[in-house]
């Protein structure tokens, strides 16, 4: 298979703390993986080093055969090729959805604005937000941002689509809509890495799991292999705790 994105002997500190150790981890084209574990594990983390909102402090990110942790590689090049939906949203509140969507086609990818809305209308029609083009983000539930958020990362046309926990700030009613969103981009053969604490979706959608503990990956597999028969006790432990019928 192909491979998108390769991580070599990652590790990454924050002062003194060690949060990351020696990762070595690839994603591949057209593959959904999710990434489990406790608070703290480092998933979010290793997804941050991943699109280089933090440096790694050792280690290689391999992204189209070249390590993009080279002094010679545009950074910002390889930003534009992933994805990234946040906790949070990160809307700009004063713009509309329809500018939310655009702006950074129209600033990094260098589209004409019609072009821009154009693409960014196909997206929103995907998620179900092209009735609200006109609306801010203050009018929105907090579903509704997060799939605005999906449509504006989606407008960019990644390669890879990182999620970092999507759904951790989201109301229970509304957390729903968004797997929802989530699971068709996992079928269209999307490539994505998703930080989640969402079990039974991680379960559904996932072609792999990885299961983080203490800035290790102590396990990873097909999802009937983590949550049926994991290997590791701490696998074993987490899932007990997270899952009251394993």
């Amino acid at each position: 298979m192909e491979k998108v994105i390769e991580v070599q002997h990652l590790s990454k500190s924050f002062g003194s703390h060690e949060v990351l150790k020696d990762i070595d981890f690839s994603v591949n084209k057209g593959e959904v993986v999710s990434i489990i574990g406790s608070s703290g594990s480092g998933k979010s983390t290793l997804l941050r080093c991943i699109n280089l909102l933090e440096k790694p402090t050792n280690g290689k990110i391999i992204y189209n055969g070249e390590n993009i942790l080279d002094d010679k590689h545009d950074i910002y090049a390889y930003r534009t090729k992933l994805g990234m939906v946040f906790q949070q949203f990160n809307l700009f509140d004063n713009h509309d959805v329809i500018n939310n969507c655009t702006v950074g086609q129209i600033k990094v990818l260098k589209r004409s604005k019609e072009e821009a809305e154009e693409v960014a209308l196909r997206y929103l029609k995907n998620v179900g937000m092209e009735n609200y083009i006109h609306a801010k983000p203050r009018q929105l539930s907090g579903g509704q941002k997060q799939r605005v958020a999906i449509a504006r990362a989606l407008s960019m046309e990644p390669d890879v689509m990182l999620f970092d926990e999507p759904t951790s700030a989201l109301d229970p009613e509304m957390v729903g809509e968004v797997l929802r969103v989530m699971k068709d981009l996992a079928e269209t053969g999307l490539t994505m890495l998703i930080v989640t604490h969402e079990m039974g979706f991680a379960r559904e959608v996932s072609d792999r799991v990885v299961f983080m503990d203490q800035g290790v990956i102590a396990e990873q597999g097909h999802p009937e292999e983590i949550f049926n028969n994991p290997r590791q006790e701490r696998t074993r432990e987490f899932l007990k705790r997270i899952l009251k019928d394993v």
